[in-house]
């Protein structure tokens, strides 16, 4: 029967992770109890969230499943074979399916009866292993509630064969009109500037650099000012930025910030099975479902890096989003394994937001025109300092180009914002620009170097950005002593594929970060001992 349960349950109501588990027979307590553990830290998750561990009814009985279940001080579920085989799950087996009647245990038995998978179906080390496991997530019903199993109290089951799914993860699907961007988990439209609004705090939040705009910059926008009368025409700032990446100017849109590309590209181009490859911008995803998208996700791995698999990308997707250099992760991400994405009936997007700050722009597609599908973002307010003027620019095929500007409404794109674009083309600008993004990579060792002292401090390896990731234990009570101390930090439980053991901090000068190095030491070491499991 499905929903059949055996074992303890959970000791709060909150629990919201469902670990599916798949294994052989024999398999011991320990062997599968320690692949779960793994997935979980790999993945930044705690034990303590977990609600149940579900399997397949042939499995219910298994030692190793029932023992690591109460290792983990949760129930075993299991549900028919014939359920689980009308799930969607991204890595389908079909030696799997003939054998037990579902084509993944681990993946069908997490998200049957949950919305979003975490972590993909993950063997035991050892080749084939003896278990598989993967982790999905319930987000709570709209009270907020879940009944004393962790399961959402519900009075409107979802269809356990409706989720649409990417090969690393799947979400409830989402129809417009759209009411609740929320639905889809991470609060997908936080920012870093909401962790400094109206608070006297050394922003390490927002990535924008400091002590920008420059003068010069400032002087050629205010120049502009006396045109406020006359509509703004952005015809030499569009030849600007045009020839600034040797491309005709067709292939050229300026925009309202890169916030705006997003939300042309999702209103304006027609994606059937659009896939945004997380952790990253989250603005992306927002746009989409805003316009009443389905949206898939790719979640790289924390043990890999985060490094971007192509084959993870479903072949179906028929748009793809990444970030290079990708926030919140730094990770800098091979154009040729970007290329790999592209392909005929594919618009691959490229957010290169941060491209600016990797010293020789190496590993950049902006100038590319070769690659069928590509549309690259960029954006002048992180590094000039224009977050509050909006402007930035879309590189695509001319067709996209006038596809996108047909859906922009007229005169997108103020008369000082267009003033600062053209500014910012100019040599000297771009010798500045080259120059910012060698001091950011030396300010950005130091940086790491600092952390590299804390052991509760793990750090994502080879970032690239003007910002680091960092995982350590208590992140969020870490964060709240780092602002009692005078410091913003970025949150990184709003990104998908995070959670709340993540920081994202940004790179500041040497005498900054000598400061919140040890202001972080306090913090750390203010922690109370925590009792209990």
């Amino acid at each position: 029967m499905t929903g059949a349960s055996v074992g303890p349950g959970p000791e709060s109501g909150a629990r919201s992770l469902v670990v599916g588990v798949g294994a052989r027979r024999g398999a011991s307590g320990d062997a599968v109890f320690a692949l779960i553990e793994a997935v979980l830290s790999g993945a930044g998750l705690d034990p303590a969230d977990v609600a149940e561990v579900a399997t397949v009814d042939a499995k219910g009985d298994e030692p190793g499943i029932v023992g690591a279940a109460a290792r983990l001080g949760v129930p075993v579920r299991t549900h028919p074979a014939g359920a689980l085989a009308a799930v969607r799950v991204p890595h389908p087996s079909g030696a799997v399916g003939a054998a037990v009647g579902t084509p993944s245990v681990a993946e069908a038995a997490a998200l049957i009866d949950a919305d979003e998978l975490l972590v993909p179906k993950t063997r035991a080390p050892g080749g084939k292993g003896v278990a598989t496991c993967a982790v999905a997530r319930r987000f709570p019903a709209a009270d907020g509630t879940f009944d004393v199993s962790g399961r959402k109290t519900s009075t409107s089951p979802v269809t356990a064969g409706s989720r649409p799914f990417t090969m690393a993860a799947m979400n409830p699907p989402t129809h417009p009109p759209m009411r609740d961007i929320e639905s889809a988990g991470p609060d997908l439209r936080h920012h870093g500037d909401a962790e400094v609004r109206g608070e006297n705090l050394t922003d390490l939040a927002v990535n924008v650099r400091t002590h920008t705009p420059p003068p010069w910059l400032r002087e050629r926008i205010a120049a502009s000012l006396t045109s406020l009368a006359a509509y703004p025409d952005g015809s030499s700032a569009r030849a600007a930025v045009a020839g600034r990446h040797g491309l005709p100017a067709e292939r050229v849109l300026l925009t309202a910030g890169a916030a705006e590309a997003f939300v042309l590209l999702a209103r304006a181009l027609p994606a059937r099975r659009p896939v945004v490859v997380h952790p990253q911008f989250t603005e992306p995803e927002a746009a989409l479902r805003a316009a009443g998208h389905e949206v898939g996700r790719v979640l790289l791995r924390a043990e890999d890096g985060f490094r971007l698999d192509p084959a993870a990308v479903p072949e179906e997707a028929d748009l793809v989003v990444v970030g290079n250099p990708t926030n919140p992760t730094s990770v800098l991400h091979p154009a040729a394994l970007l290329e790999e994405l592209a392909r005929p009936g594919r618009t691959l997007v490229v957010d290169e937001a941060f491209m600016d700050v990797v010293p020789g722009e190496r590993e950049a597609l902006c100038d590319r025109t070769d690659i069928p599908g590509l549309v690259v973002l960029r954006s002048l307010t992180k590094t000039w300092g224009l977050a509050g003027l909006r402007i930035g620019y879309v590189l695509a095929e001319p067709e996209t180009v006038a596809r996108l500007a047909e859906a922009q409404p007229l005169w997108p794109v103020s008369t000082p914002a267009l003033a600062a674009a053209e500014a910012c083309m100019e040599p000297r600008a771009l010798v500045e620009a080259a120059e910012a993004a060698d001091r950011i990579t030396v300010d950005r060792a130091h940086l790491l170097a600092g952390l590299a002292e804390f052991s509760e401090v793990e750090v994502v390896e080879a970032a690239r950005g003007p910002f680091v990731l960092v995982r350590l234990e208590r992140a969020a009570e870490v964060r709240e002593r780092l602002r009692l101390l005078g410091f913003a930090a970025r949150r990184g439980d709003t990104f998908p594929g995070l959670g709340p053991r993540w920081l994202r901090l940004a790179v500041r000068d040497r005498a900054t970060t000598n400061r919140f190095l040890q202001a972080l030491d306090q913090a750390v070491q203010a922690l109370p001992a925590r009792s209990g499991r």
